[in-house]
């Protein structure tokens, strides 16, 4: 029974001859075909990649953190104070203007052919005409005949 089992033994342990085959195996390995096929592949070349976009990754993910992470001094405060008037260079259309006489206040639609900003909104607490023109006519910095060639009216009670 002694014998079994040493014998068993004996096929785990390695020799210096077996790695002497298998080296002489992978030597002749490079003769089959298919082998041939991926050496024209260029695979030493290609398995590396995966392992070099991991490290790209991580790595720029680090770098992005840290440069983050700083602390940078502005030169000038913002002044959330002030509010700011901005001119959008827009060609006007149409002016639609809605009285709500039960509500007291016109809703007032400005269309342009601009296709960033198609149509403006605003809200005026005036209910006569003249009124509601002058104020479109401030808002928009046109002239009374400019906004008055322009303007069309619905009232709604």
């Amino acid at each position: 029974m002694v014998p079994s089992v040493l014998q068993s033994c004996e096929l785990w342990v390695f020799s210096p001859s077996m790695f002497k085959t298998n080296f002489s195996q992978l030597a002749t390995m490079k003769a089959v075909p298919w082998f041939k096929g991926f050496a024209s592949l260029g695979l030493e070349f290609w398995l590396p990649l995966p392992l070099l976009g991991l490290l790209f990754w991580f790595g720029g993910g680090w770098v992005a953190e840290w440069t983050m992470a700083r602390p940078q001094a502005t030169d000038t405060a913002l002044q959330a104070s002030q509010q700011m008037q901005t001119q959008i260079p827009v060609s006007i259309v149409a002016i639609e203007v809605e009285i709500h006489r039960k509500r007291g206040f016109s809703k007032v639609g400005v269309k342009t052919t601009n296709p960033a900003l198609k149509k403006l909104e605003y809200e005026f607490p005036f209910l006569e005409f003249e009124q509601v023109e002058a104020a479109i006519a401030q808002e928009l910095g046109m002239s009374h005949a400019q906004v008055r060639s322009r303007i069309q009216y619905e009232i709604k009670r």
